[in-house]
């Protein structure tokens, strides 16, 4: 399968991913921790392909394997408490903004990755786009403008914005990491061994009372009805999305494939405006005429540098 259509169905699946974690988040698991929790426990479900797969990688790789695994659900936590203040698209558009710059910076430091022009050319147009997705401005003050650029309510709005950019930090440490570890082990191997490290941490939650007591009152309310579907539906969907998306930063550039996120969001918006049209008390997004103009200059600029990118 081509690098790219890789990319760019991983990023689709996870848009569908990101629209229903904000429904989830608002209605059925109220806790950031615990959903974090759920989705690190359900992801080492790829531990039942360890007997194909699964090969020792090294005393000094497997630590390396269980902390850049560590650094997923932190991350998470980041995102899902972000998620919770703010418009979804502007806020996810917030931290994947964030983490191709920072990738970009990364890769190059530590990976020694270098670009060609076209290439620069590509993944700044992308980041651009991106940014321009968020931006909405306002005359008031400079966080009173931030918290609305990224459709906040939150009586802290300075709280959320640095929570996304944490996120965003994390997760390309993260993704800096995966790309290392697949370059020194097999795709699965490695896959599976960072799976470990996630499901170490995220169990570190039940230690604490307050958060052990929010993730048992959240699997009964998940048993419930249809919400199990939804959730287990979603997970299914975000391991597919997941899997894709380090299969590509595997086989190509992390720097690329992070700051190619921009097409996640334009899933993401389209995704978002059809539910508003026809259910708006599910997920409420702006939908004004400069808005959208707004952003379909950025679809544009994000077309624009995708072909750059894979020029």
């Amino acid at each position: 399968m081509n690098f790219l259509i890789i990319v760019i169905v991983s990023y689709l699946i996870l848009a569908v991913v990101n629209l229903a974690d904000k429904f989830i988040l608002g209605n059925m698991i109220p806790n950031s921790r615990a959903y974090t929790f759920f989705v690190g426990v359900l992801g080492c479900a790829v531990v039942v392909l360890s007997p194909f797969f699964l090969v020792w990688c090294g005393w000094k790789i497997l630590m390396l394997n269980i902390l850049v695994g560590a650094l997923f659900p932190i991350a998470l936590t980041f995102m899902y408490r972000s998620l919770k203040i703010g418009d979804t698209s502007k806020m996810i558009t917030l931290v994947g903004g964030a983490i191709p710059i920072f990738t970009v910076i990364m890769s190059i430091f530590i990976l020694g990755e270098v670009f060609t022009k076209n290439q620069w050319l590509g993944i700044v147009l992308l980041i651009v786009g991106t940014i321009i997705i968020a931006w909405l401005p306002n005359k008031k003050t400079f966080w009173h403008k931030i918290s609305v650029m990224f459709g906040m309510t939150d009586d802290n709005p300075k709280k959320g914005i640095i929570e996304a950019i944490l996120a965003a930090l994390f997760y390309a440490l993260f993704f800096i990491g995966t790309k290392y570890l697949y370059s020194v082990q097999p795709f699965w191997s490695g896959f599976i061994w960072i799976r470990l490290g996630t499901l170490i941490a995220v169990l570190t939650f039940l230690i604490n009372k307050s958060d052990r007591i929010a993730i048992f009152d959240s699997f009964k309310n998940l048993m419930q009805g249809k919400n199990k579907l939804l959730f287990f539906g979603n997970q299914g969907l975000a391991g597919v999305g997941f899997v894709l998306q380090n299969y590509a930063i595997a086989l190509g550039s992390v720097a690329l494939v992070n700051a190619m996120q921009g097409i996640q969001y334009v899933f993401l918006i389209v995704l978002g405006f059809i539910i508003t049209i026809f259910k708006p008390q599910a997920i409420k997004e702006d939908i004004s005429k400069s808005i959208i103009i707004q952003k379909i200059i950025a679809i544009l600029l994000i077309g624009v540098g995708l072909f750059f990118v894979a020029k």
